[in-house]
């Protein structure tokens, strides 16, 4: 069995943090059995380096190594790339294609995101782990393949389970040993190394000297939270390495290139009360604009109405209109348009405001309406934005909470956009 050191070494990892000694043990110690594995942490934490040494120390180190970023492929397609299409299956499917449970035959598959899997994919996932059978999309010819999933995930999967975006059972299945990177943040004595490394590597490639960070610029390297992790701190060391003259770097230089304490942190996810609150208020909003749409609407046809044709004749042809506009009386016929125009329609001014009964006002009429459907239209473009913000750009997530579907939303940032 190999040492730990030796594995840092030939995989390029930086670090003597204890936590992060002891995730590339567990791999090692896992690596020679065919148990499957989830890797858990922050973004940008290196989770990829786990599943390179399990299949590297695998007796399937001969086979192929296959890393998929489940995030990445459309909803639409995830099943054709993961286990493959029959001719035909689809539009577009001019042949054959193999999935890459079929291509990795023997070695190993790396699903980083799992958490992104839609569940119809889930369950053809849990399938495979089970008893290793897949079909392809557009087929009913059952095929055996024999792979070693190791699956990775940025995401709390209980809090997805809760949500009932990921299966309970597949979750447990794939972690069967759980390995967790710790965030840079707690690897305080790493992060400094890890940047020599970096400055390291961009003198080499860009043909300069390499970066030197005084003890107090240091201190500020150790205390920043680097919440994108070595990715992050990979960034700043190659922008420092390019734009900088002075090769000395200050505590002043360096925070010059660092963000604002908070400003790139993740949002804040809200808690289950405050999503239901911003559901009600969005259909609460939505029923206010089309009411008061249509209540303008009918008004406005009142109103020619009577310009063009005179009080009794729309006394007699509208008395449902003109009971859903200004209400009911003991006798319908005491309304006299003629004599109280300005008084029946003032009546209605908490919708909407009072018309004159000449073309002017008409026109006006339909100048207010066409505002209404903007605001309407502005309010829509707004509670889109949020949505998409909130959900990290996710459309799926988005149109579920927005309501609609995922097509009509796609329409939606189309037409406006977005």
């Amino acid at each position: 069995m190999e040492s730990v050191q030796n594995i840092k070494q030939r995989f390029e990892i930086i670090g003597n943090d204890p936590k992060l000694n002891r995730a590339i043990e567990k791999a090692i110690q896992v690596a020679p059995t065919d148990i499957s594995v989830l890797v858990t942490g922050e973004s940008g934490v290196g989770k990829e380096s786990i599943p390179k040494i399990i299949h590297s120390l695998s007796h399937r180190k001969h086979g192929k190594y296959i890393a998929v970023n489940c995030g990445a492929i459309p909803e639409g397609t995830i099943d054709s790339e993961l286990f493959g299409h029959e001719k035909g299956s689809f539009t577009g499917a001019t042949s054959t294609r193999e999935g890459y449970f079929e291509v990795a035959n023997g070695g190993t598959i790396f699903l980083d995101e799992v958490g992104e899997l839609p569940l119809t994919t889930q369950v053809r996932l849990l399938r495979v782990l089970e008893n290793g059978e897949f079909i392809k999309v557009g087929s009913s010819q059952v095929q055996k393949t024999d792979v070693r999933i190791v699956a990775a995930t940025n995401v709390n999967l209980f809090d997805a389970i809760e949500k009932g975006k990921f299966r309970e059972d597949l979750y447990y299945r794939l972690s069967t040993v759980e390995i967790s990177l710790p965030p840079l943040r707690d690897r305080k004595d790493d992060i400094h190394l890890l940047f020599r490394k970096f400055v390291a590597d961009f003198a080499h490639k860009y043909k300069m000297p390499p970066l030197k960070l005084d003890d107090e610029a240091v201190q500020v390297l150790q205390k920043f939270r680097w919440s994108g992790n070595i990715r992050q701190l990979r960034n700043v060391a190659e922008q420092i390495s390019v734009l900088e003259t002075n090769r000395d770097i200050t505590a002043a230089t360096l925070h010059s290139y660092l963000p604002t304490e908070g400003s790139n942190l993740p949002s804040v996810i809200k808690t289950k009360k405050e999503e239901s609150d911003f559901s009600t208020e969005r259909e609460i909003l939505y029923k206010v604009l089309f009411d008061m749409k249509s209540d303008l609407h009918d008004l406005k046809k009142l109103t020619l109405e009577l310009m063009q044709n005179g009080s009794s004749k729309v006394q007699e042809t509208n008395q449902n209109l003109i009971k859903k506009i200004y209400g009911s009386k003991e006798n319908d016929s005491e309304i006299d348009f003629e004599e109280e125009p300005r008084t029946a329609l003032i009546a209605n001014q908490n919708k909407e405001e009072a018309y004159q009964e000449n073309d002017e006002n008409y026109l006006f009429a339909e100048t207010i309406e066409e505002e209404e459907i903007l605001r309407l239209e502005q309010k829509e473009i707004e509670m889109i934005k949020k949505s998409l913000e909130k959900n990290k750009g996710k459309r799926k997530a988005a149109a579920d909470e927005l309501g609609i579907s995922e097509r009509t939303l796609y329409r939606k940032i189309k037409q406006f956009d977005l």
